[in-house]
């Protein structure tokens, strides 16, 4: 489900970022990780990709896709809650 951020917007959704774009309900988390929200090249010619979607792994263990808009203040709580330990292992606090 690659998705093209340069690709036009439908009529009435102009003001949206194509990329921005949520997923449908059924796609899945796999599915959700490949959506491409800003792709460019940086001044030194470097490729860089923003993620729609960013993937981590709940309490549970079960993978979630979180929206970089949507879902942005749980991204950042994810962030601010791992650490890592003197021997660079990811701890979760």
């Amino acid at each position: 489900m690659s998705h093209n951020p340069t690709e036009p917007n439908e009529p009435a959704t102009e003001h949206i970022n194509p990329g921005d774009k949520k997923a449908p309900d059924s796609a899945s988390v796999d599915e959700k990780s490949e959506k491409v929200a800003v792709s460019y090249e940086d001044v030194l010619g470097s490729s860089v990709e923003v993620p729609t979607y960013f993937t981590i792994e709940d309490e549970n263990g079960e993978e979630k896709a979180l929206h970089h808009v949507e879902d942005a203040e749980e991204i950042s709580d994810v962030i601010r809650q791992a650490r890592v330990d003197d021997d660079g292992e990811r701890t979760w606090h």
